[in-house]
């Protein structure tokens, strides 16, 4: 088991940035991948951005270029660098964690705003 919270949400005007935090309740050294998803009113959740266990990243083609994803094991947190922020990533943000036994975790979400 793992328990993941996020913060790092908030109200952002178009071109600026924010950075999301995902802090695991326990080491993530065995953890085999972590990553970023969102949901926008109306949609259905996607991925945004994944980082493996060995450091491997993936993005959605729509935020490659301004989203970074990044993890400090020591910390036990994996982070989601946003810049250049569109009204189009409005969303909640969840985080995602994928252990060895390939079992599924969620953090409770995050919501991100992006307007004038």
């Amino acid at each position: 088991q793992v328990q993941l919270v996020e913060s790092g949400g908030g109200l952002v005007q178009p071109g600026g940035s924010l950075r999301l935090s995902c802090a695991a309740s326990r080491s993530i050294f065995s953890i085999y991948a972590m990553g970023w998803y969102r949901q926008a009113p109306g949609k259905s959740r996607e991925l945004v951005a994944v980082v493996t266990s060995g450091g491997m990243t993936n993005y959605a083609d729509s935020v490659k270029g301004r989203f970074t994803i990044s993890s400090d094991k020591a910390k036990n947190t994996v982070y989601l660098q946003m810049n250049s922020l569109k009204p189009e990533d409005t969303a909640v943000y969840y985080c995602n964690a994928v252990d060895s036994s390939r079992l599924v975790f969620w953090g409770p979400g995050t919501q991100v705003t992006v307007s004038s």
